[in-house]
């Protein structure tokens, strides 16, 4: 069984996936094609996609019984110890193609630690 959901796609690539699957909600489609006609599908899913993002989810021999890809997505699959978990990055952190530059440590005291040595308010 898979799994393939879209978000802002064409329309013309919701209808190309209904040839093999079904669309129980817009824009998320299941069905149990073999995994020929699974990668044939996802393979002409980021031909058509243009600025859409697709996620799909398929049976596999892992631990989890499943898998999933991503197309142009923000959360990515990243595998944490035998697991294949989605990585969400924070609001306004680096992307992970971004290199993060280190930034100095900051000079002086905070304000807490004068507190705690100097004592007072």
């Amino acid at each position: 069984m898979i799994v393939i959901v879209l978000a802002n796609c064409p329309s013309g690539l919701r209808g190309f996936l209904t040839r093999w699957l079904l669309e129980i909600s817009p824009g998320v489609f299941v069905g149990a094609p073999s995994a020929r006609v699974r990668d044939v599908l996802w393979a002409e899913v980021p031909e058509y996609a243009n600025q859409g993002r697709a996620l799909l989810v398929h049976q596999s021999d892992t631990e989890q019984g499943f898998t999933f890809q991503t197309h142009d997505h923000a959360w990515h699959p990243t595998d944490h110890e035998g697991l294949t978990l989605i990585h969400r990055p924070t609001p306004g952190a680096p992307t992970r193609d971004e290199a993060e530059t280190p930034r100095p440590p900051r000079q002086g005291w905070s304000k807490a630690s004068k507190r705690r040595r100097f004592g007072g308010r």
